[in-house]
């Protein structure tokens, strides 16, 4: 049988389009579950914002933001106690009696365009158990300030679009920043549970930016993790950190090829500027670049993210 282990609520009549709706897992508030008020929202409908204040708890619940429905504003009050999580992970069957697979484990999944979050943890809890997604991200123009992505293997997928990350905390060990988007990073605590792999991009040939890290910090759960910057899960994958200070838990030769030497041709791996135990240029692989200063002060949030529509997400 499919897996019960999390909440699931069907849509029933949608509510006339509201600028705020209230979500308290005590039952205070107009509604108990996350997903519940999503869904309450008509689909098409939302052209202006509409922002879902979560109160304090946590939501253990599968939480979907269908493509059609744009300007959804996650707002919580402190992320260290606003929690949406689950459990699944890839390999518990699934109603075929077959593993589910990792694209089907992710605790939230956003579709919609124009979403943004806030003083929010995603997470998914099933801990150490291979692939266990706490947010797959779809939709372009997704926004995250303050919030907690906690997992383990294939924490964040950042499938397609553009996404910004400011004031955020990351947890994982193996590939936990994943994807083809377009992502940057500012301000950002990623913590290392285990040896591993922090990113593992799959950025289109095409596309000139993949992961940017800016003034970021990178720690460990105990010194004796050791990490790779980044290994490349597509032939073309990119990944730069600015300004990053970096512990220890960092390797000296900084990048892995994930077996294939050809990716050594065509990875995008480059650094400006790391700081601390685990910057050390001269011992990071040479296939991966060290960036000048003209070089890294080009690659800013609007050349990174602006895109054709000049997408500003500090607006």
């Amino acid at each position: 049988m499919w897996p019960l282990f999390c909440a699931a609520f069907a849509a029933g009549d949608p509510l006339d389009a509201q600028t705020n709706l209230t979500v308290a897992a005590d039952g205070s508030a107009e509604f108990s579950s996350v997903q519940e008020a999503v869904m309450a929202v008509p689909a098409g409908s939302s052209s202006n914002p509409v922002i879902l204040h979560i109160k304090p708890g946590v939501y253990k619940e599968l939480i979907y933001v269908q493509r059609e429905k744009r300007f959804f504003h996650f707002m919580g009050e402190d992320p260290a106690r606003t929690v949406i999580t689950c459990d699944l992970y890839a390999g518990l069957p699934g109603r075929d009696g077959k593993p589910i697979g990792t694209f089907h484990t992710p605790s939230t999944t956003i579709d919609a365009d124009d979403f943004t979050a806030e003083n929010v943890t995603f997470e998914n809890s099933a801990g150490p158990k291979g692939q266990a997604l706490a947010i797959r991200i779809d939709g372009d123009r997704a926004a995250f300030r303050n919030c907690r992505f906690l997992g383990w293997q294939d924490t964040i997928l950042a499938n397609r679009g553009r996404q910004y990350f400011t004031n955020c905390f990351v947890a994982g060990h193996v590939d936990f920043i994943f994807g083809a988007a377009t992502v940057f990073f500012e301000n950002c605590r990623i913590q290392c549970l285990r040896d591993g792999y922090i990113t593992a991009a799959s950025t289109p040939e095409s596309q000139p930016f993949g992961f940017v890290f800016s003034n970021c910090a990178i720690g460990g759960e105990t010194q004796a993790v050791k990490t790779y910057l980044g290994r490349p899960w597509r032939l073309n994958a990119s990944t730069i950190f600015l300004n990053t200070e970096m512990s220890a838990v960092v390797r000296p030769e900084g990048w892995h090829n994930w077996r294939n030497p050809q990716a050594e041709k065509t990875a995008r791996y480059a650094e400006f500027n790391s700081r601390g135990p685990g910057a050390n240029p001269k011992a990071r692989v040479p296939w991966s670049r060290q960036l000048s200063k003209s070089e890294a002060d080009a690659i800013t949030v609007q050349k990174v993210l602006g895109g054709a529509d000049g997408w500003d997400p500090a607006r």
